[in-house]
């Protein structure tokens, strides 16, 4: 589905239904067209859905009957998919930080795959997820990526050699490496960076009598917001030939975790403009406030990490356009959205006039706060 096609069904969407708060919309044949392309571009990985970006249920069943396997982060993520008829063992708890109830319950509800990056994160799972597969973490180089991953999680390759050792040993069953280049990565070549960093571990595990079955190369790739970026079969070519560089005819199974790629060019949030004003009446910019921001939905908005495209409903091609500051509702002087990049919007922006913001559809309903200053969660249909 073309960016036309999926507009006219979201304008016809938002043309019959009105909403008094901002608004979500998520076009379930744009995930699944994302999908289908993922699987063509890296038709040899097996792809494990990032239920965080958007764990919308209707989603999740749209991927379920795709054939996706799911990647959680929470318990509350694992009895969501199991509520949906996904079976256990399409499902990994690949958060590094788990609480030990939520392994305990996660395995008793028959999950078997868990991520850690850390030797008191092993031993919690040896004690309460017994005999399970297990995958270290590995921290690499997130250079390129508008929301970096790589400071909180993972460990060097010397401790995750030494720690799938010790797992042999407390009785789980060490299946292989997980990495993270960074979310929205922008390079292709940080794929090969990141395998020419531990492809050698596979290989000196092997000798001490360990032999890593898999291999998890995390999510990262992009949705296209305001800038250009590389094709989803672009970045398919390019892992490819890492692999083949790096392993050979060896190659371990693959997984991949995209989240963003697969659902964020599939939704717009629908919101109004609440007031327009200058700080003095000299000032080229206005400061245009949305009844939206950065806790209700936009926190990828920080630092103005990711730049979502804004349009506004019903403005003419050839309006004529001035700078604008965006800005959040809340009494809060962190909601602003956008200050430095160059956003242009119509000069005569009122209060009332509605706006879309694009590629909205990971990492915002999720983000929303339950009510800060009041304000109601991001609400989401999906079509």
């Amino acid at each position: 589905m073309g960016t036309g096609s999926l507009m006219t069904k979201l304008d016809t969407f938002f043309a019959q239904n009105s909403f008094e708060e901002p608004h979500l919309v998520i076009d379930l044949d744009k995930v699944a067209s994302n999908f289908t392309n993922l699987i063509s571009a890296l038709p040899k990985a097996t792809v494990y859905y990032a239920v965080k970006a958007n764990p919308e249920p209707q989603i999740l069943s749209r991927l379920k009957d795709l054939g996706s396997y799911f990647d959680t982060a929470s318990i509350t993520e694992i009895k969501l998919c199991l509520s949906l008829g996904i079976p256990a063992e399409y499902i990994s708890f690949g958060n590094t930080i788990k609480k030990q109830g939520d392994i305990s319950q996660a395995f008793e509800l028959g999950i078997r795959s868990y991520a850690f990056d850390s030797e008191e994160e092993l031993q919690k799972i040896a004690r309460l997820a017994p005999g399970s597969d297990i995958y270290c973490r590995v921290l690499v180089d997130c250079a390129g990526a508008d929301w970096p991953l790589n400071h909180k999680f993972g460990c060097s390759t010397t401790m995750a050699k030494e720690l799938l050792l010790k797992s042999a040993d407390l009785g789980l069953q060490p299946i292989g490496l997980s990495f993270h280049v960074g979310s929205q990565q922008t390079q292709t070549s940080q794929w090969d960076n990141a395998l020419h960093q531990i492809q050698g571990l596979y290989k000196n595990l092997k000798e001490q009598g360990i032999e890593l079955s898999t291999l998890n190369m995390g999510g990262g790739f992009p949705t296209a917001y305001n800038a250009n970026v590389p094709s989803i079969a672009q970045y398919g070519e390019a892992l490819t030939i890492a692999l083949e560089k790096h392993f050979g005819a060896n190659s371990p199974r693959i997984i991949i975790e995209p989240g963003r790629y697969i659902v964020g060019d599939a939704g717009v949030i629908e919101a109004e403009v609440i007031l327009v004003s200058r700080k003095n009446a000299g000032d080229e910019k206005r400061w245009v406030y949305l009844d939206i921001g950065i806790f209700s939905g936009l926190a990828e908005c920080l630092d103005e990490a990711i730049k979502y495209p804004v349009t506004v409903v019903g403005k003419e091609a050839d309006t004529k356009l001035g700078p604008v500051i965006l800005a959040g509702p809340s009494c809060d002087s962190v909601d602003i959205l956008y200050e430095k990049f160059n956003y242009q919007l119509p000069l005569d922006l009122k209060s009332g006039d509605k706006i879309r913001i694009h590629a909205t559809g990971a990492y915002t309903t999720t983000y929303s706060s339950i009510g800060f200053n009041g304000f109601p969660p991001l609400s989401c249909s999906c079509i």
